[in-house]
């Protein structure tokens, strides 16, 4: 695999990580095709499904009223073997009322497989696991 090849495909899973954050932080259930497989595996604390619908199902059902969420994805580390790859992430998730500051904040450690499919890198798999919780 050539360097250009390599850091393209590593800018594009950072993309996707940055995606998957957004589309939580919108509730955007209509997209997830464009972060998952269809057969995806998520493993969290509040969710252990396989499969692209009930991920849906989960994201609409999920929201407190009128609590909004913004996740923030660092340290992402990524590996590539031809058209798989694993990566892993933290993430700090602040929990807040709009115009509020936060009332809870939460450190999150991602780990997921990404594969490349003909609309470009999809998670495969993810795993959430909370390293910790604050509630101000």
């Amino acid at each position: 695999m050539s360097t250009q090849t390599l850091i393209a495909d590593r800018i594009e899973i950072a993309d996707l990580f940055t995606r998957f954050a957004r589309l939580l932080d919108e509730v955007r259930s209509e997209d997830l095709d464009t972060v998952f497989t269809e057969d995806v595996a998520v493993h969290s604390p509040r969710i252990q499904v396989r499969g692209i619908d009930k991920v849906a199902d989960f994201i609409r059902q999920s929201p407190v009223e009128g609590e909004l969420t913004q996740h923030t994805t660092t340290d992402l580390l990524v590996h590539v073997d031809g058209d798989q790859a694993v990566a892993t992430a933290n993430s700090l998730v602040y929990y807040y009322r709009d115009g509020r500051p936060p009332h809870q904040t939460g450190g999150l450690r991602l780990a997921g497989t990404v594969a490349r499919t003909p609309m470009g890198w999809r998670l495969r798999e993810v795993r959430i696991m909370l390293a910790w919780m604050r509630k101000d």
